[in-house]
């Protein structure tokens, strides 16, 4: 599984087999066909999780490059022509299975996708919904909808790799260690995450336990992570996740 960086923060995740590749979010074809050209893969498949055009820039000249198939959300604009998925649907690609969860809130019809078992481990390809230490910004979704959506990824299994799209993971847990001062598991994990960058290496991914544990997004029904949103916002309902929620995205959008 490769990362490749793109612009100036995104990846676009590659998996193969030594001889086929799919590749995740190519919102530019440069960074995938030197790739596959230099390691002999024949692309397979493109997975989209959503419309913005970091994501799908790079689809049509990719496909136009090596002819492999594209599956992406139903309910958005998407660079025809592709297979077009909904929940409980599923992409299949390298012989693996790519069940696909609906998860709105960054835009409407965003969608990740689930592997149960890729090289001894779940994978999930969670575009711009979930980020280590963060989740995406409300562009078309409700708070609400973000919520049932980050808690259909945290229900997944613990040991789940988390491919997100874009390397925001530090100043993502910076902004977790003003909700959660005392929290030492994010502590622990921010000083780890500090020695990857330092050594030019990605954050990502990341596991499902650790966002259970860290992420304040994951965590708004933790009692403190509760009372530090309504900390920002006195007008915060403790007890419903989607106002901590809701409350926390729009300190994050302001925090600096």
């Amino acid at each position: 599984m490769l990362p490749l960086p793109a612009f100036s923060d995104n990846y676009i995740w590659m998996l193969h087999d030594t001889r086929n590749a799919l590749v995740v979010d190519p919102g530019d074809a440069a960074p995938v066909l030197p790739v596959l050209r230099d390691m002999g893969l024949s692309l397979q498949a493109i997975l989209v999780t959503h419309h913005h055009g970091d994501h799908v820039g790079g689809v049509s000249a990719l496909r136009e490059a090596t002819g492999a198939a594209v599956y992406g959300p139903a309910g958005e604009t998407m660079p025809e022509p592709l297979t077009r998925l909904r929940h409980g649907g599923s992409a299949t690609a390298l012989g693996l299975r790519f069940a696909v969860i609906d998860v709105p809130g960054h835009t409407a019809g965003h969608i990740a996708y689930f592997c149960a078992d890729w090289d001894g481990a779940p994978l999930l390809f969670c575009g711009d919904t979930l980020f280590s230490g963060g989740c995406g910004r409300l562009f078309e979704g409700t708070p609400a909808q973000m919520q049932a959506s980050l808690d259909a990824l945290a229900a997944l299994p613990g040991d789940t790799r988390v491919c997100c799209a874009h390397e925001y993971t530090l100043s993502n847990l910076k902004f977790a260690r003003a909700v959660e001062p005392g929290n030492q598991a994010l502590l622990q994990y921010q000083a780890r995450c500090e020695s990857l960058r330092q050594a030019g290496q990605p954050t990502l991914p990341s596991r499902i336990a650790t966002e259970r544990a860290i992420n304040p997004f994951l965590r708004t029904r933790e009692a403190d992570v509760a009372q530090a949103a309504r900390g920002f916002d006195a007008h915060v309902n403790p007890r419903e996740a989607a106002s901590v929620l809701a409350a926390l995205r729009q300190w994050k959008n302001e925090f600096r």
